[in-house]
């Protein structure tokens, strides 16, 4: 989601989004177009981001019940702002902040991977979430390992330790290789897991897939591609054939876990450029799921692999090379008629940022977004970026949303 300042999927994708200003960088249902599960309600939701400790545990180390608070309080800011739900990030890069068999306590919890917390942060946000009448979405990001490239600093029993050919360096970080079969059974048992365990409402996937490009580097697939690619036109074909039998044997996988359990993806908010493909948006950006990471999200939408999906439509209206009111309508077009719910991820990280553009320096600019996007009957709700800016609000942007539109 960017990949300057914030540490976390977006802080690690800001990235994307500020490449932009450069700008650089279950069951497929053929008859309904849809596996979702019917739900009404409209969203008005939170990401609560702990890669780094961006927005929880305030800082590693914490004991149980400070750690225990602090989420709380992250809930009831929650209730507060008139919030229905709460993605969770359960598991930020191969760890778990549940007691996981298949891989180590995040050290995000007491500052040592692998250490035991003392209590069960995923199972209690899940208990305390729906005790508030929130849904818990359980946030998971399949590949990332580790925001370092030094196997050695994993703990010596870590997954990615035992099966060092699994891994790629790339960026400044380690990466389970999406090209292997038996890394994408590994990364699904693993998730699952908190779905046989826990009540939550929903998997969702953040933006990283294959990485964000990064300039001078290759992600070296070579050895996988050549036991694996054969059948492909091309190393991108055969990547985004990876990608695709992720999230629809991840589909598959949580119907037959947990009928009912929703299964949602956040990509970046760009697929393709209209110049790169006349059925792309109007925008300009760097990057280009499709082709950059990999990730056909208009395909899993109108195959209906998914039940929702939640673009990280990260600019103001009017950003010339990404602008909020030409996104909106074309992710509004690319839902219609599947079934596949379309929420609008929404940056108020931006709002009252000094080195953003003078249009995040209103407090106004987000309920504006709210405003238009209530214009096309596809857009069910909106998720904002992130726990920690939902309750500093730091111009007063989330309050003019709420008093503009969560009043009721």
């Amino acid at each position: 989601m960017g990949r300057i300042s914030r540490l976390s999927r977006r802080g690690f994708a800001v990235g994307a989004a500020l490449t932009l200003a450069g700008i650089t960088a279950g069951d497929a249902v053929a008859a309904t177009g849809s596996r979702r599960r019917p739900n009404s309600k409209e969203m008005r939701g939170m990401w609560l981001a702990t890669v780094a400790n961006r927005d929880w545990p305030s800082r590693p180390g914490l004991t149980a019940a400070a750690q225990r608070a602090e989420l709380i309080a992250h809930l009831d800011t929650a209730v507060r702002r008139r919030l229905n739900t709460v993605v969770f990030q359960a598991r930020p890069t191969a760890d778990a902040l549940w007691p996981s068999p298949y891989e180590p306590w995040s050290d995000v919890l007491t500052g040592t991977q692998g250490e035991d917390p003392g209590w069960d942060p995923l199972g209690t946000a899940v208990t305390e979430a729906h005790r508030r009448g929130l849904e818990l979405h359980a946030w998971f990001n399949p590949y990332r390992v580790a925001n370092h490239t030094d196997p050695g600093r994993l703990i010596p029993t870590h997954p990615a330790r035992l099966h060092p050919d699994w891994v790629v360096p790339y960026g400044g970080k380690l990466y389970y290789n999406p090209g292997l079969p038996e890394v994408r059974r590994f990364v699904q048992d693993a998730m699952l897991d908190a779905v046989r365990k826990y009540r939550i409402d929903a998997v969702h996937f953040d933006d990283y897939f294959y990485p964000y490009p990064v300039a001078g580097q290759t992600f070296d697939d070579d050895a996988a591609f050549a036991a694996h690619g054969g059948s492909f036109p091309d190393r991108a074909a055969w990547r985004r054939d990876n990608i695709d039998r992720l999230v629809r044997e991840t589909a598959r996988r949580i119907e037959r876990v947990r009928p009912g359990v929703r299964f949602g993806i956040s990509p970046f908010g760009v697929w393709r450029n209209k110049a790169t493909d006349p059925k792309g948006s109007d925008t300009a950006a760097g990057v280009q799921t499709y082709d950059d990471l990999h990730a056909d999200t208009r395909k899993w939408v109108r195959e209906g692999w998914i039940d929702y999906i939640c673009p990280q439509v990260y600019w103001n209206i009017g950003f010339a090379a990404a602008d909020y009111a030409k996104l909106v309508p074309w992710w509004a077009d690319a839902v219609r008629g599947t079934g596949v719910r379309l929420y609008v991820g929404e940056a108020l990280y931006k709002a009252g940022d000094p080195a953003q553009p003078a249009a995040w320096q209103d407090p106004a600019e987000l309920s504006r977004h709210l405003m238009y996007a209530a214009g096309f009957p596809e857009v069910r709700g909106h998720v904002f970026f992130s726990a920690k800016e939902v309750g500093q609000d730091l111009i007063g942007a989330m309050a003019r949303v709420v008093q503009d539109h969560y009043a009721g």
